[in-house]
């Protein structure tokens, strides 16, 4: 059973309280009137979400659905998909769910609508990151990709903001740091450097991501790691650096040092659960989907840093009336602690803590947020046990991983020719 939190429902009491329910006899006819019109209409109310699979949940949905009244549907989508929709057909979805670089790629179409923050309750709860740019102590995050503060707010011109103003683009929802997923009961020494990806003693037993933009980043930390290459911008390469990175790949490649290169989460977690593979590209809920096959498999922090992402959600500029003030209370909802924990129970990090560690116990804050040895049984979001007492998270605590970020997620300025260099690397 999924542990409720106990903050969701207020958003819809504040939102009939924005309406015109307020106190005394003089404002009866308002108590009266609208907020009881909206109450009875929102019913109606659909709104669709999509997203990929890793942030929009059907469970989030039906639990979204739920409390607010209105009922929330969740399509997934691989970011390649969710863009398209958002350019080509606006119309056939209500929240955008996107990693912060695609906004890069679609805001400027126009067919989003800037977010009013006032309306955001728990806006000044978010981590600094995507509030302020800094890190939790204040020093600056690394600038390597696209930091999600660069795409955070909406200048007058309607374009992104170099500072902080009035309007968002998306609200920051979910974020992690991404590693190297391990088999260590197969590796048999100590692995804490991305150049353990290139080490001829994993041949034929090494698999990456079949992302361009994120396998030749992960390919990148692991290049520059051993010593090859010094990149300017592991984000943004040059297409020098490119065609030096895809040429070291393609010799590996064919010295048989690839067992696959993966397009499915199910594919990462078969190929590790099975052993066929024992360092890979992977993702945090792959991991948690391993280990709860009783599987010893890590998400290793290492030396060099993490590649980190985080994703947001956004409204579409054809809300309005009812509808827009529904779709408002779901992203409200968003970051009122429930769906952190959720997230968390996979290994993801929600943006607002606060909210996130009131609807996790003890126990699985300690474990998830701040690196603690786990005091229970640490269970993955559906209830399976994945992690017995005693066992401690890779990486550390929330701060330590999220802090120790190298280089972002990102759309490249010569992404197309990455494409066309990845997809010669992967037939050749």
């Amino acid at each position: 059973m999924l542990k409720r939190g106990t903050t969701t429902k207020v958003t819809r009491r504040g939102a009939l309280k924005r309406l015109g329910a307020t106190a005394g006899v003089a404002s009866a006819s308002s108590v009266l009137g609208a907020p009881m019109i909206w109450a009875q209409n929102i019913k109606d109310v659909t709104l669709l979400h999509l997203g990929p699979s890793y942030s929009a949940f059907p469970d989030m949905a039906a639990r979204a659905s739920e409390d607010l009244g209105f009922k929330v549907e969740v399509q997934n989508a691989f970011t390649d998909g969710i863009m398209a929709r958002v350019v080509n057909q606006p119309d056939t979805l209500d929240i955008a769910d996107l990693e912060f670089w695609a906004t890069q790629r679609v805001w400027r179409r126009g067919n989003m609508q800037p977010l009013e923050i006032s309306r955001i309750a728990k806006w000044d709860k978010i981590i600094p990151i995507f509030r302020d740019g800094e890190n939790f102590d204040g020093s600056e995050m690394s600038r390597q990709g696209t930091l999600p503060y660069e795409v955070q707010y909406v200048g007058e011109d309607g374009g992104f903001a170099q500072g902080a103003t009035d309007t968002a683009t998306i609200v920051p929802t979910i974020l992690n740091a991404d590693t190297l997923g391990i088999r260590p009961d197969l590796i048999g020494h100590e692995v804490n450097s991305w150049a353990e990806l290139l080490n001829p003693e994993f041949a034929g037993k090494v698999a990456l991501i079949n992302v361009p933009q994120i396998g030749i980043m992960d390919a990148a930390m692991a290049i520059e790691a051993r010593g090859d290459l010094t990149y300017g911008d592991k984000g943004n390469m040059t297409r020098e650096e490119i065609d030096k990175t895809i040429a070291i790949l393609i010799d590996l490649k064919r010295d048989g040092h690839f067992r696959a290169f993966w397009s499915s989460f199910d594919e990462s977690v078969n190929f590790m659960a099975g052993g066929e593979v024992v360092i890979q590209s992977m993702w945090s809920p792959a991991v948690t989907a391993v280990r709860s096959r009783g599987i010893d498999c890590e998400y290793r922090g290492m030396q060099e840093g993490y590649r980190g992402w985080g994703n947001g959600l956004g409204l579409m500029s054809h809300l309005d009336g009812i509808k827009r003030d529904a779709a408002y209370e779901y992203l409200n909802w968003n970051l009122a602690g429930d769906y952190g924990a959720f997230v968390a129970r996979q290994g993801y990090y929600g943006t607002v803590p606060e909210t996130t560690k009131a609807a996790l116990s003890a126990e699985e804050w300690d474990y998830w947020y701040e690196g603690k040895p786990a005091a229970v049984e640490i269970k993955d979001p559906f209830g399976g046990v994945m992690e017995q007492p005693g066992r401690v998270r890779d990486g550390g605590s929330f701060e330590e991983r999220i802090g120790g970020i190298t280089a972002w997620n990102t759309l490249m300025d010569e992404g197309q020719y990455l494409i066309e260099s990845w997809n010669e690397f992967v037939a050749s």
